[in-house]
């Protein structure tokens, strides 16, 4: 299934080095299938604990979900923690916050590493009431933060008018949040583990998975491997193993405008986002771009162009209504599948029935940062040691990965 429709904004901004596969080698500690934004940082973990690693993508790591990525980083998630607490409790959610949080400050210090830092830029987070019955949540959820030492503010209409110069009932303020470049970031880090041993295959689709003994075999085009353990880091697309049950694939709309001469009436640059569901999101770009993106309509094939013209014309009204004062253009157009987990937590650990299966899945809007705390999770779990967060994410959940 096609996850992208249309001209994506980051591949333009940087220029990857060849790639030609290695020779198989006969046995991996590990196999990730799906090389993206999940697969690449957790081979980062599993290679910091010397393992062996191999990636295998059906077609070119990076280049899917990842390219579309709009790039932005928050600890707060689309389940406001007040909601997450009624749903799984205060220790869980709370921690959950906690680690989404941490994991900003990882994905940091991995972008220290990279040329240009892969552009990762600390902002303040803007959670605007998109309707006047929703400034009570806004008010509810900053109680909530305050109360757990999450760093935050609250604006009333007045002050958000004054800041950001357009009239809304309440906004939610958070801080140490950011955004980057997914792209630059995710091949990166690839080049970077390539370096250091990794093993990567392109356009490397599996088509069998055998279990025996002590070993995983997997079958594909560019021969046969043979690995202990086994990561599906596929994203949106479908696993090749098992079936995720609680998971809906939408797709969401995103606009590139040209570069604008100056931000005067955006404080701090701050990342944006509504109440109403689904949102709108906005962020500025280092070239003085605004990706501006939402719409989302409940189908999962990537949509056509002419359904793209008309969201993406739409989601420049909405730019125009709340910053009049930029002359923008659409640079840049396109529609991209993505998934949500109903629960609104991602999908981390090993399969329940399949020792030495493991799943990295971060459904929803927070992706990356889910496949950043993911990944930490992961390696304690392939390691044999216990992990005290696990449970929060785990498979074995109602509606889990199956056979």
């Amino acid at each position: 299934m096609d996850l992208i429709n249309g001209r994506l904004f980051w591949p333009d901004t940087y220029t990857k080095k060849t790639h030609t596969n290695p020779e198989i080698a006969p046995l991996y500690d590990v196999i990730i299938v799906g090389g993206g934004m999940s697969g690449v940082l957790t081979a980062k973990a599993l290679m910091d604990e010397g393992l062996k690693i191999a990636i295998l993508d059906k077609d070119i790591p990076g280049e899917g979900s990842t390219a579309a990525n709009t790039g932005l980083l928050q600890y707060s998630n689309d389940i406001m923690l007040h909601e997450l607490i009624e749903k799984i409790g205060k220790k869980d959610a709370v921690r959950f916050y906690k680690l989404c949080s941490k994991a900003v400050d990882q994905l940091e210090e991995l972008s220290q590493t990279m040329q240009n830092k892969a552009d990762f830029i600390r902002r303040p987070s803007i959670y605007y009431a998109s309707k006047k019955r929703h400034k009570k949540k806004i008010q509810k959820e900053f109680e909530t933060l305050l109360r757990f030492g999450f760093p935050v503010d609250y604006w009333g209409n007045f002050v958000l008018k004054k800041k950001m110069g357009f009239e809304k009932p309440a906004a939610l303020v958070t801080y140490q949040d950011a955004e980057f470049n997914p792209y630059k970031f995710a091949q990166e880090l690839l080049a970077q583990l390539k370096e250091q041993g990794l093993h990567v295959f392109e356009q490397t689709p599996v088509h069998v998975i055998e279990d025996e003994k002590e070993e995983i075999t997997i079958h594909t085009i560019a021969g046969v491997f043979r690995t202990q353990k086994i990561i599906y880091t596929t994203g949106y697309e479908e696993v090749p193993f098992g079936k995720v049950k609680g998971a809906n694939i939408n797709r969401s709309y995103v606009l590139v405008t040209n570069p604008i001469p100056d931000f005067e009436g955006w404080e701090e640059k701050a990342l944006i986002w509504e109440t109403a569901r689904p949102y709108l999101y906005l962020r500025t770009t280092v070239d003085n771009r605004i990706i501006i993106g939402g719409l989302d309509d409940k189908k999962a094939k990537a949509p056509s162009e002419k359904r793209i013209q008309k969201h993406t014309k739409r989601l420049l009204e909405e730019l125009q209504e709340l910053f009049p004062q930029y002359e923008v253009t659409a640079d840049y157009l396109y529609g991209a599948s993505f998934g949500t987990s109903k629960d609104a937590l991602p999908f981390i650990g090993e399969h329940p029935e399949r020792p030495n299966h493991f799943y990295l899945l971060g459904l929803g809007g927070n992706g990356t940062v889910y496949s950043m705390l993911g990944s930490k999770i992961l390696a304690d779990l392939v390691m044999g040691r216990e992990n005290e967060d696990a449970h929060i994410v785990t498979l074995d959940r109602e509606d889990g990965v199956k056979l």
